[in-house]
């Protein structure tokens, strides 16, 4: 068939080509007799021909794809028969595809005037206006379209949408009314109505509506629920409460019905019975586990606040694990529930169990390596990020836990392996790479790979020049190595600039000024970080006795070497110090 076709269109094309040549010598002049006999406003054979010729090769790219080439060959078309409403429609068509909006509608408000009961070019006209949002002449253009097509519902529809959107809503209850008289009373209608209603505040019409629905469709219980909200809505809670009832005599194994009655004792400061009915819809398996999830994260709101509910969410979320044992995101939900209230372990059980059903959500790997790591099970850390990496090779986030963990294990070229190929993968995430680079230059730094470490946490800082975290730790490994002792001392400066008051961050600045034989700053500095909830840290109180002891205070510089060892975390030489009573 394909040959047949392609056989056709060459002949076709190459006819017309001749034809146009002969026309082209035959009468390159139109004789006075010829001229005579066409009408004004027609075409010339010749001009037909040639429009013929355009307009079938226009559409011949527009199916291929081409419609840079469709447009070119349509608009010249069009230079021959400005008014040929077909052409006008395409090359709108195209315009619009295109997202030319202005185009758009001028070629396809030529082409519908034109040929005004065209159905097709009026509704791309009406599409073009509201690509334009020229909402008031969307509608005037579906009432035309209605008017000629008075038995195409889904017109009606269409222009009651338009006037809602031009904020005519009481022309759209007009336009639904007309369908019910025309058509007979449809869900989609009232529906509609109903919401318009609501929108207006006209609760009696809103009633109607709903009862109109119940009366057309008396098994459909979800009619019944909402005009028991209706009720509410305006606090007819007796009605309301009836509507329940009614629903339940007609579907009692409807779970929302118990949702909806929830609602109705809530409103009623009735909270148990409430509860109560929120229990039941929890335990029917009709109520969709997504549903569900939306309740219960409510409750995480709300149980920030009120903490009285807390047991409630609790009960809610071991009755949806008991109901869907198969649902992954189940398990989840009440893993987050036990993360926010410090129940790590339990936690760790629940989302370990969604693994167990679905371990192709990357989002619940994450959740359990950060459980892990709050609990500080390096073991289960390793091996979890290590299966992470393994299903999720291109999420750089499992590296960075595995390499973390490597490194307080002291795995130090494993480490720097994962991280390198981790780091890879980070894409826009400025924090994710800086912590990379770092951990990479910790590595390298325990393996004495000084210029490697370097240049990690020069790469670090060129990412966020402002990392306190990098700042200190580059600066203390510099003043470790007594090396650019000035670049360190500037670093560490900068951390304490950024964040004052940390401990640490003031040790390691005391340090570098130890080592750069500025002993009264030290002193200073070591100090506040003692201070400043030091005291029971080994590592700070045997700087402190270190400078000390270059300031001549050798008794006091002893008496804090002793309580640097009776804490715990001081250096392996604090005993041959005390011994001594010295530095070394």
């Amino acid at each position: 068939m394909k040959n047949i076709i392609s056989k056709y269109q060459v002949n076709f094309s190459a006819t017309l080509l001749v034809a146009i040549f002969f026309l082209s010598f035959s009468s390159c002049k139109t004789s006075q007799k010829e001229v005579s006999t066409v009408k004004k406003g027609e075409l010339t054979a010749k001009d037909k021909m040639n429009f013929d010729y355009l307009f079938f090769n226009a559409n011949k790219e527009k199916i291929l794809g081409n419609f840079d080439l469709a447009e070119t060959y349509f608009i010249q078309a069009l230079k021959i028969d400005q008014n040929n409403a077909a052409a006008l429609y395409e090359v709108a068509n195209i315009y619009s595809f295109q997202k030319e909006k202005t185009k758009a509608l001028v070629f396809s408000k030529k082409a519908a005037s034109i040929e005004p009961t065209n159905v097709w070019y009026q509704l791309l006209y009406a599409d073009c206006l509201k690509q334009n949002k020229q909402n008031a002449e969307v509608a005037a253009v579906y009432e035309k379209i209605v008017h000629n097509n008075p038995d195409k519902i889904d017109y009606y529809y269409e222009l009651a949408t338009a006037y809602m959107v031009a904020n005519k809503p009481n022309d759209a209850l007009k336009v639904y009314e007309k369908i019910d008289n025309h058509f007979g009373i449809t869900e989609e209608s009232c529906m509609s109505k109903l919401s318009i209603y609501k929108s207006l505040n006209n609760f009696d019409k809103a009633l109607e509506q709903v009862q109109k629905l119940i009366k057309t469709f008396p098994k459909e219980s979800k009619y019944y629920g909402m005009l028991g909200e209706l009720y509410q809505s305006k606090g007819l809670n007796d009605k309301a409460f009836q509507a329940y009832s009614d629903l339940l005599k007609l579907d009692p194994t409807n779970a929302f019905v118990h949702l909806s009655l929830a609602d109705y004792y809530r409103n009623q400061k009735q909270n148990d019975k409430a509860f109560n009915e929120i229990k039941i819809a929890f335990n029917s398996k009709d109520l969709d586990v997504d549903t569900k999830i939306k309740i219960l994260l409510s409750y995480y709101s709300i149980t920030e606040t009120y903490k009285e509910l807390k047991p409630d969410a609790d009960t809610l979320c071991q009755i949806l694990v008991n109901v869907h044992p198969d649902e992954a995101k189940a398990f989840a939900m009440f893993g987050d529930f036990l993360i926010r209230d410090k129940k790590l372990e339990e936690a760790r059980v629940q989302y370990r169990k969604a693994i167990a059903l679905d371990k192709e959500k990357y989002a619940l790997w994450e959740q359990l390596m950060y459980i892990d790591s709050e609990l500080n099970d390096m073991l289960s850390i390793e091996k979890e990020s290590k299966e992470a990496i393994e299903l999720f090779p291109n999420q750089p986030v499992p590296y960075l836990y595995n390499g973390d963990i490597c490194i307080r294990l002291k795995k130090y070229k494993e480490a720097v392996e994962v991280l390198t190929e981790g780091k890879e993968f980070v894409i826009n995430n400025k924090l994710i790479l800086t912590r990379f680079y770092s951990l990479i230059g910790d590595a390298q730094n325990y393996l004495k790979n000084n210029e490697a470490s370097d240049q990690a946490f020069d790469k670090a800082l060129e990412v966020d020049p402002n990392n306190v975290t990098v700042l200190n730790n580059y600066a203390y490994y510099l003043s470790l190595r007594k090396v650019n002792l000035e670049k360190a001392e500037s670093m560490s400066k900068r951390s304490n600039e950024l964040e004052p008051n940390n401990n640490s961050y003031q040790d390691t600045y005391g340090w570098i000024l130890f080592q750069s034989n500025k002993f009264d700053d030290a002193k200073v500095w070591v100090g506040k970080a003692i201070e400043n909830g030091g005291k029971g840290n080994g590592t700070l109180l045997e700087h402190y006795g270190d400078v000390l002891f270059k300031l001549g205070e050798v008794e006091n510089a002893l008496k804090y070497w002793m309580d640097a060892k009776k804490a715990g975390g001081a250096s392996e030489l604090i005993d041959k110090k005390i011994g001594d009573k010295k530095t070394y």
